[in-house]
């Protein structure tokens, strides 16, 4: 049994929109299996009783570059439900006999849309006055209906916002629905999904779980499989997922770079080799990174040092053990997007991994990536039903180079246990007022910066604590979280009463743009 292919979907074809993952996210947000392929590869030979219906996605270009847009216009007879959104909307109408130009007037952001008639699509979509604001994002509109289609909703300055082929299915929305701005956009994928395309629900952590590992057993058979374990989300997942499956036969590689949060080495060890029973060893190279790193103030130099030592440690590890034919990847769904191997490549490229520089192709170790075709959310989902803690799979992002790009400048071992001491407080802060899930990433930097202070009748001159709490949906763009005073003079009063070598406290208020998540 395989997870891509024996399950029906909905197949979503990509037109280079920024938000054609986020469709697919909709899509199994409602416990349905969808799948992105590029458009210049649906002349490939897909198995269409495997498709209850198609979305074609937003893009950059337009419908009359012919050139660049390339469309299989053969979708238009598999007698499959098709959603046209924003672009795809265009398409469908250009295609199907209909015309696209230039508009008068653009629409970027929020616009209201008006119901003109009633359709399956936007069933419970409107509210009592046939109303809803949508998020638009066009320079391009559609001036001329193709045969067979009619209006179902407009904007002031878009006639043609909704439109449907009710005969034949085919649909096509000018505004973006599964971007969060659009009231109740999720209605408009749900309807489509069951109500038109009659998809029964098919995708939850517990058939994923059972379907992963029937696929590797049969993958792995009786080899044997190397995993850098770092204590990351992918990563243990991956471990876990793969020891349900072929047990002892995985050996894992702990690498201890001595850059982690504190005591997360221990809590490794703890609950993969003592409460698991897997194959662990354990590397303690927290001196040998040390040295590498000593007077090392640029932060690119820093991040290419610890990816190629890690991946020198874990070489020397990997090849004393005999007979491996496999190597274990934390690849995820959006790491093929964005390799393009997920539409048409045969082999996923190689993953920087969560603290590895890329691990060499020279290993000539076949690929087991069991989370290749899960989203960072599905991976979580599917922690939580392999019974891995929440301190695990709920926890922040945290970088590939650790704490060395949260210590601007040079780093020390003693610069290195006070970073450690000032996050702990920080995020167990975050924890103890119930702020931790409530926050995408949060962490504490110090700062190559010493200011003048006074503890009691003395004078002091330490180093200044950084701290940043950031929300957001996937990372591309973040802001800050607005803490209580009382919390942010709690933590402050915290982390310089209990650290020496702190004694001043600052939040980063900048949001992602213009400034990035990390520091370096």
């Amino acid at each position: 049994m395989n997870l891509k292919s024996d399950l029906s979907k909905i197949l979503i074809i990509d037109f280079g929109s920024q938000f054609t993952q986020l469709i697919a996210r909709r899509v199994r947000e409602l416990g349905v299996y969808s799948e992105i392929i590029n458009h210049k590869k649906i002349n490939l030979k897909l198995d269409k009783e495997q498709i209850n219906g198609i979305i074609l996605s937003g893009g950059p270009l337009n419908v009359y570059q012919s050139k660049k847009v390339k469309f299989n216009k053969e979708i238009f007879k598999w007698n499959k439900p098709i959603l046209g959104i924003c672009f795809g909307h265009q398409v469908i109408s250009k295609e199907l006999g209909g015309k696209v130009k230039q508009a008068k007037n653009r629409e970027f952001g929020l616009a209201k849309l008006k119901r003109l008639n009633k359709s399956e699509l936007t069933n419970n979509f409107f509210n009592k006055s046939g109303i809803n604001n949508v998020w638009m994002s066009h320079a391009d509109e559609v001036t001329k209906l193709a045969k067979g289609f009619k209006v179902v909703a407009k904007t002031n300055t878009s006639k043609f916002s909704i439109i449907e082929n009710r005969t034949k299915n085919f649909y096509g929305i000018q505004f973006h629905p599964e971007v969060s701005h659009t009231e109740k956009g999720k209605i408009i994928i749900k309807n489509f999904i069951f109500s038109i395309c009659k998809m029964k629900r098919n995708w939850t952590s517990k058939n994923q779980k059972q379907l992963l590992n029937q696929e590797l057993k049969k993958k792995i058979g009786k080899s044997k499989v190397i995993c850098a374990l770092s204590g990351g989300v992918d990563s243990s997942v991956v471990t876990k997922l793969i020891h349900n499956a072929i047990g002892k036969q995985l050996i894992c590689i702990f690498v201890n770079t001595g850059l982690l949060r504190k005591n997360e080495e221990l809590q490794v060890v703890k609950t993969f080799k003592k409460k698991f029973k897997i194959n662990l060893i354990y590397v303690d190279a927290k001196k040998l990174f040390l040295n590498k790193l000593k007077n090392i103030k640029d932060p690119e130099k820093k991040r290419k040092i610890i990816g190629n030592l890690f991946i020198k440690i874990f070489e020397k590890y990997a090849n004393k053990i005999k007979n491996v034919k496999f190597l274990a990847q934390g690849t995820l769904y959006p790491d093929l997007i964005e390799s393009k191997s997920v539409t048409g490549s045969q082999t996923s490229k190689i993953k920087s991994h969560h603290n590895v520089g890329g691990l060499p192709k020279k290993m000539k170790l076949k690929l087991v990536e069991p989370l290749r075709l899960l989203f960072k959310d599905e991976v979580r989902k599917l922690g939580l039903e392999l019974k891995l803690s929440k301190d695990i799979v709920l926890r922040h992002p945290f970088p590939g180079p650790g704490l060395a790009i949260r210590i601007p400048g040079e780093i020390t071992e003693n610069k290195i246990n006070i970073l450690k001491d000032a996050d702990s407080i920080f995020i167990n802060s975050l924890r103890e007022h119930k702020l931790y899930d409530k926050i995408w990433q949060a962490y504490a930097a110090l700062l190559p910066v010493k200011t003048v202070g006074v503890m009691g009748d003395n004078r002091t001159y330490e180093y200044m604590c950084l701290l940043r709490a950031i929300t957001s949906e996937d990372g591309m763009t973040a802001d800050f979280f607005s803490f209580s005073k009382d919390f942010m003079q709690l933590v402050s009063n915290k982390i310089v009463n209990n650290i020496k070598g702190i004694n001043r406290v600052v939040y980063d208020v900048t949001s992602k743009p213009p400034s990035t998540i990390e520091l370096e």
